[in-house]
């Protein structure tokens, strides 16, 4: 069932390895931890790394593009040509960009 399942973990931000206030992390848009498993996802791998604070990404950074049109692929989707009209013109859901992660797709 998982071969044809896509099942993804993903949180609203990621956390500060820092508090301003002292009251827990503060969110952190500057890098997340997604996990994917199913739809013939290699399993074991980890794509991408932080600065050593966790602050940043700095190995192989992924777009929310890159991402959407990962899935997208994953679920047997061509992002390009997933399209919607809105205001007078031809919108994708990946806007003008989105490459597949290879490793993954």
């Amino acid at each position: 069932m998982l071969d044809d399942t896509l099942v993804i973990w993903h949180g609203e931000f990621g956390r500060m390895p820092i508090s301003q206030r002292g009251l827990g992390r503060d969110h952190n848009p500057g890098a997340m931890s997604i996990w994917m498993a199913g739809a013939k996802i290699r399993g074991g791998q980890v794509i991408g790394s932080t600065d050593e604070f966790g602050y940043k990404a700095e190995e192989q950074p992924i777009s929310v593009h890159d991402f959407h049109a990962t899935i997208l692929h994953l679920l047997g989707l061509e992002h390009t040509k997933l399209t919607y009209r809105f205001n007078g013109r031809e919108m994708r859901l990946t806007d003008v960009y989105g490459t597949p992660i290879p490793q993954i797709a």
